[in-house]
């Protein structure tokens, strides 16, 4: 059997093993949370939301487990899907509610692109406390140097440092991934 086809195999065995027991639906969460939630920080782009919709993702697909037919193809597509229509409710409920007309949908990212930001979370994730918290503040906060130092206390050059580490060690990182 490959490797390919052992994963997708396994991935089978766990929805199954969920269905039957909710509380496995956890190892689903494990496995396809970053995925998730880099297809829809590159669509909606707003940490909260992205968090807020990732949540609504996994509990409706929690929710609707049992309705879900075996393909072959990846759970996280399945995901994707409720991901997409997720978005789009939102964007048409806050049209409502703000009385404008409805925006279009979203550019379309691709998996591969969705993949690569789901690596860079989990690489980001991974990077020394100090760095990971300059990068995420930084990058994801968007705070600038001088607001960093003075939330950690620290000097605006030690700041600059941090992140130069921490994004010289996401390259390396990243390098290494990609030959």
């Amino acid at each position: 059997m490959t490797q390919e086809r052992r994963v997708i195999e396994d991935e089978r065995l766990l929805i199954e093993a969920a269905r039957a027991d909710p509380r496995r639906f956890a190892e689903l969460y494990e496995s396809n949370f970053e995925r998730v939630y880099a297809f829809i920080v590159r669509r909606v782009r707003d940490r909260s939301e992205a968090q807020d919709l990732t949540s609504e993702v996994f509990h409706q697909a929690l929710s609707n487990l049992k309705r879900f037919e075996w393909r072959g193809v990846p759970f996280v597509a399945w995901l994707y899907k409720i991901a997409g229509n997720a978005i789009a409710d939102r964007v048409q409920r806050l049209a409502k509610e703000q009385n404008l007309p409805t925006p279009d949908p979203p550019a379309e990212t691709s998996i591969d692109e969705t993949e690569r930001l789901a690596r860079l979370f989990r690489m980001v994730r991974d990077l020394p406390e100090d760095q990971r918290r300059v990068v995420e503040m930084r990058f994801v906060e968007g705070m600038s140097i001088r607001e960093i130092a003075g939330e950690l206390q620290r000097s605006e050059g030690a700041v600059k440092q941090l992140q130069f580490r921490g994004l010289q060690n996401l390259r390396e990182r990243m390098g290494e991934r990609h030959g």
